[in-house]
């Protein structure tokens, strides 16, 4: 996967639209103005980018890919990873990682807001 795949996977998602909150080399991408993941793109070799996880997957994750998911770089560690694109995971695993983020970002989404989400086609 490259960061355009990336880029392209994140905004084909439902109510997400990209940010540079943090300056123009972080890319943030958020579900109804909630964050679901983080890439810099600043990144020309060695691609990675921060996803939200459920904490006790998140372990599960780093214990069994110690190459490719490590502890969420500058995010809560409980509830981030930092995953590195082109290691053991393949792209669909890769992509599985995003939609599990995405939809832990949904599920917590006040009512209204996921019924919006869920309208958009």
């Amino acid at each position: 996967m490259h960061i355009e795949e990336l880029h392209q996977y994140c905004l084909g998602k439902k109510g997400v639209t990209e940010e540079l909150p943090f300056g123009p080399d972080t890319l943030v991408f958020k579900v109804m103005g909630k964050v679901f993941l983080l890439v810099g793109l600043d990144q020309v070799d060695h691609l990675s980018f921060n996803v939200k996880c459920d904490p006790e997957y998140a372990v599960e994750l780093r214990q069994q890919y110690e190459q490719s998911v490590l502890p969420g770089y500058h995010m809560n560690k409980k509830h981030w990873n930092t995953v590195y694109v082109n290691r053991e995971l393949d792209d669909e695993f890769l992509k599985k990682l995003i939609d599990h983020s995405y939809n832990l970002v949904v599920e917590a989404l006040p009512k209204k807001l996921k019924a919006e989400v869920e309208k958009i086609s």
